[in-house]
């Protein structure tokens, strides 16, 4: 059997905090590894305890988890560790944010268990939990604070066919969706994201949204 992903978690509220971790004790393939009230703590621990997934609020007193997530799995991060924020505040700027911050998902507090529960799974695999349409509605608000590139897509290392599909990832398609698209095996298609990772040096299609919006590839 395969070890448990070891999870931190981190919320200002005990009684959240509580029943976070309880949930996620309750699956065999799921472990907590400890728990936190605050962002300057998050830090602390996840440095000390090496967890798989930081579960993160973002509103918090000392440092709050916005911040916390920068330095944990920002850039320029040595050892960066992934981070799915949690919070009640269902605002865009958090979320966009907690992105940019280095977060690998971002998920509301009133989800179900079940999907909290996928969004660490799928964080911890090393995937990006964003949903299209947060992707479309979020990203795509904010993408008017990002000052593009000049040179736009003309430098990119990029070849056609994979500035595409970047394109069509910034849009918010899955890979089904893309190869649907495109009319090429979901295979293909993950493919090209990892190639399209690798040469922009980015950890995940969340980075890649915020690439392309930042490069003016998309609008």
């Amino acid at each position: 059997m395969s070890a448990p992903v070891r999870v931190l978690v981190c919320d200002d509220q005990p009684l959240i905090r509580t029943g976070l971790s309880t949930i996620i004790g309750a699956q065999p393939d799921l472990e907590v590894a400890g728990e936190c009230a605050d962002g300057r703590a998050a830090v602390e621990l996840a440095r000390r305890l090496s967890p798989d997934v930081v579960v993160m609020d973002v509103r918090m007193p000392v440092l709050d988890g916005i911040e916390a997530t920068r330095l944990l799995a920002g850039a320029g991060v040595e050892h960066p560790v992934k981070v799915l924020v949690v919070t009640t505040f269902n605002l865009d700027e958090y979320v966009y944010e907690a992105l940019r911050a280095g977060a690998s998902g971002f998920l509301l507090k009133d989800a179900p268990p079940d999907r909290l529960l996928h969004g660490i799974r799928t964080v911890a695999t090393g995937a990006a939990l964003l949903d299209p349409e947060v992707t479309r509605r979020l990203v795509g608000r904010y993408a008017a604070r990002i000052r593009p590139a000049e040179d736009g897509a003309r430098d990119l290392p990029l070849t056609p066919r994979e500035l595409q599909v970047l394109r069509l990832i910034a849009d918010g398609l899955s890979n089904s969706e893309i190869a649907g698209v495109l009319v090429i095996s979901q295979e293909t298609v993950k493919t090209f994201v990892s190639r399209i990772l690798a040469k922009l040096g980015l950890r995940d299609r969340v980075q890649a949204v915020v690439y392309a919006y930042r490069h003016g590839l998309v609008t």
